[in-house]
């Protein structure tokens, strides 16, 4: 499904908020990191869901979830990284 960016600016909030829910716990950059974390995350995970040609034109879904997993794995990296700096 074509989005264009602003509709994954949308999905990447979304995946933000998503993935603040799955890893709880106090940010390094607060909420508005953390919500620019979700969209690129939610940028990542849909030019990668976009390129999967076996999700056909429902992947909606699959979308969301790449985009959440994107986000997850960018506020994992977050922390990880301003962990060590602090």
């Amino acid at each position: 499904m074509e989005y264009g960016i602003f509709g994954w600016i949308i999905v990447g909030l979304i995946a933000g908020a998503l993935a603040k829910w799955i890893m709880p716990g106090k940010d390094p950059g607060g909420i508005i990191v953390t919500i620019l974390i979700g969209i690129a995350g939610g940028i990542v995970g849909g030019f990668i869901a976009n390129s999967l040609p076996f999700l056909g034109t429902g992947g909606t879904i699959w979308n969301l979830v790449l985009a959440t997993a994107g986000a997850v794995l960018l506020l994992w990296v977050y922390r990880k990284v301003k962990g060590r700096s602090a």
